[in-house]
């Protein structure tokens, strides 16, 4: 659904965590296509992620992916024990403590943090921002990996919602 030249997709699923979601969070980017200073073209920070209905959450964890990836799907951001609000753009640490506390984890560029859209030329890409609402913090070492995320996650994600953005390069 397009709300005011912005791409809102509220879900609740089966994820990664092997149960449905108990209920759902809005999930907003300013953005349907990426700004170049989200991207490898640009600065390569991470955007504002507005979210919703994470009040009763503990924490929050994030995962961008990229399933048009020429390989498969593509892991651009992993980072959680966020606080249970929206996301502002966060700096490439292992351990964030502003301007939210956060830890991070390896994404596949093999780099620590949000490393932005990066296709090759042609068709545009899609980019989901699927965010997840915790019953409570992980427990789970600054610098993991997706699979480690997605284990640590299992049986902990009490509301689900995710975004999408197009990016292409010529």
């Amino acid at each position: 659904m397009r709300l005011g030249g912005l791409l809102l997709v509220v879900v609740a699923v089966a994820g990664c965590t092997g149960a449905p979601a108990k209920a759902t969070l809005r999930v907003e980017l300013g953005f349907t296509e990426f700004p170049a200073e989200y991207t490898c073209d640009g600065a390569d920070v991470s955007p504002e992620v507005r979210v919703e209905g994470a009040e009763e959450a503990a924490a929050l964890a994030i995962i961008v992916d990229d399933p048009d990836a020429p390989r498969g799907t593509f892991t651009h951001w992993i980072a959680w024990n966020l606080p249970p609000s929206s996301i502002p753009g966060v700096p490439k640490q292992k351990v964030v403590e502003s301007p939210v506390r956060a830890l991070q984890g390896v994404n596949d560029f093999g780099r620590v943090g949000y490393s932005g859209p990066c296709p090759p030329p042609g068709k545009p890409h899609r980019y989901f921002f699927r965010v997840y609402a915790l019953d409570a913090p992980l427990e789970l070492e600054a610098g993991a990996t997706r699979a480690e995320l997605e284990r640590a996650m299992k049986g902990h994600v009490i509301a689900y919602g995710e975004a999408v953005a197009k990016y292409g390069r010529v």
